[in-house]
């Protein structure tokens, strides 16, 4: 009840902004960063850079994150039959290796980095999907994307934030 009262939504990531406005939604509130931060560099310079660095976040917010993993996390959203769930949590497994595979087939050759202008916003929001598969489902990453996860545990501001929450890092 005191997070609703904060945010009717429920959802997280929520963010209070030191004005006391709120803005809510990931993709939103990343791009809201990067541009707030330009000197961070997580958003890519350009039209271009922000179109695609918006498109993937738009892909892992709106279609892996729901289809994939929260048909396993919360398979009742998804059938009100007890007796289907396990059959709705496969499918949420098998949905998110397509969806990685769809990812892992359009990666930059050689790159770390999902888009071809370097690290972004869209890393991190792939990156929480990633690391609900390596964690909580146990489905290994296609070679691009275990590479990218492997990467970003790697960095000092993902160690701190997992840390701070809680989670090994």
């Amino acid at each position: 009840p005191e997070y609703k009262a904060v945010n009717p939504k429920s959802k997280v990531p929520f963010l209070v902004r030191d004005d006391g406005s709120t803005i809510s939604e990931f993709p939103v509130i990343a791009w809201w960063l990067g541009k707030t931060f330009p000197a961070a560099n997580l958003l890519p310079g350009g039209a271009e850079g922000e179109l695609r660095a918006l498109e993937a976040m738009d892909y892992i917010c709106g279609t892996v994150h729901p289809q994939g993993f929260t048909r396993q996390f919360r398979p009742s959203r998804f059938t009100h039959r007890p007796e289907d769930e396990p059959r709705v949590i496969e499918q949420g497994r098998e949905l998110a290796r397509g969806y990685f595979d769809v990812i892992a087939a359009g990666w930059p050759q050689g790159s770390t980095w999902w888009l071809p202008f370097g690290y972004s916003v869209a890393d991190a929001a792939l990156f929480f999907v990633e690391w609900w598969a390596s964690t909580r489902s146990k489905i290994d990453l296609p070679g691009p994307l275990a590479a990218h996860y492997a990467a970003m545990m790697a960095r000092p501001a993902v160690k701190r934030a997992l840390t701070r929450e809680g989670f090994p890092a």
